[in-house]
């Protein structure tokens, strides 16, 4: 096959399958990577290439799906290992870099305001802080007057990549979490309320007086909710931003697997909780053309599509890590397209 070309189009539709066409690119999974994808897919379409359909229903859900051929491509913010992409015949890439964020609804308490350590939302989420004006939270926030509201906690409820930035930081730094409930897609959670997708608990936490729970920094933004400041692994206090994503960003090693966690990088201005966002294709799909349409629709955005995803406020790939994508993803379709060719 020759090198993955430019082609350019897209546009992500709803969750109403019969919107979709049979030469669609389909995909689904991380509400996460949604808004990206929506922007990506809608570029592409105007400069002229085929629809992106894509339905934002959970990087679990996303990777079932395109494991039983149902979908083109999975959006998964929990990257798979080695053994689990020769297992299940899959090919990942990372799309993009964003951050996730504790939120919170405290009356008179202004975005920003707040300052959390990682151990005070280990012991919150593990429901040893119950109240709002705990001395623990009380200590890091001597200028605040915390309000002594009970303290409720909102999770997701649905297998999310999201969850596993989340669970894979705070297994980081509360050696008790990381005993008692670990890191995962989905975990036993000692307590909370259960959204679904990032929407779901940013709902949540903003219609429930005393809710905090941890979200993408796009749905904190788009609803307006008032997150926290945060220490990170150097002990500097930083706030979620363009700079501080972009300094985690570039404190991560990509020397060598472009699959890592980049939570609690050790920048001095990083923030604590990021992750990439990935791509999962089927090596060896039922539709070769659908996987070659989609390959170049990923194509493009890596080439194109990074120029909005600051916009979007997700930070982009370096462009090392871009170049050793098309690289590998140029080397390993090409052979994987050849023998799906001449088996069919």
């Amino acid at each position: 096959m020759k090198p993955l070309r430019i082609l350019a189009a897209g546009l992500i539709c709803g969750m109403s399958v019969p919107l979709c066409h049979a030469d669609d690119v389909t995909g689904s999974g991380s509400t996460f990577a949604a808004p990206l994808y929506a922007k990506w897919a809608d570029e592409y379409r105007k400069a002229g290439g085929s629809r992106v359909v894509y339905h934002p229903t959970g990087s679990s859900n996303g990777l079932k799906q395109v494991m039983a051929h149902e979908v083109d491509f999975a959006g998964s913010d929990a990257s798979l290992s080695d053994e689990q992409l020769k297992r299940d015949g899959l090919l990942q890439f990372p799309t993009a870099i964003g951050a996730v964020v504790p939120v919170v609804n405290l009356p008179g308490i202004k975005a920003g305001q707040l300052m959390l350590t990682g151990e005070v939302l280990g012991d919150i989420f593990l429901g040893k802080i119950i109240y709002w004006d705990d001395p623990a939270i009380a200590r890091l926030n001597p200028h605040v007057k915390m309000p002594n509201n009970p303290i409720a906690v909102v999770r997701r409820q649905d297998g999310s990549g999201t969850t596993l930035i989340w669970t894979h930081y705070l297994a980081q730094v509360s050696p008790e979490w990381k005993r008692r409930v670990g890191e995962g897609t989905t975990v036993r959670w000692p307590l909370g309320i259960g959204g679904k997708g990032n929407e779901g608990v940013a709902t949540y936490v903003g219609y429930l007086p005393g809710a905090i729970g941890y979200v993408a920094w796009d749905f904190t933004k788009q609803n307006h909710l008032t997150y926290t400041a945060m220490t990170n692994a150097t002990g500097a206090i930083v706030q979620p931003d363009t700079a501080t994503f972009n300094a985690a960003a570039a404190s991560a090693d990509w020397s060598g697997s472009l699959y890592q966690f980049l939570t609690n990088q050790p920048g001095k201005d990083a923030w604590p909780v990021m992750g990439a966002t990935y791509a999962v294709v089927l090596a060896k799909p039922d539709n070769v053309q659908h996987l070659q349409q989609t390959l170049k629709f990923f194509d493009w955005a890596l080439m194109h599509g990074q120029s909005f995803s600051q916009a979007l406020d997700y930070s982009p790939l370096p462009n090392p890590v871009v170049a050793k994508i098309r690289s590998q993803l140029n080397g390993n379709a090409a052979s994987d397209l050849a023998h799906s060719s001449a088996t069919q």
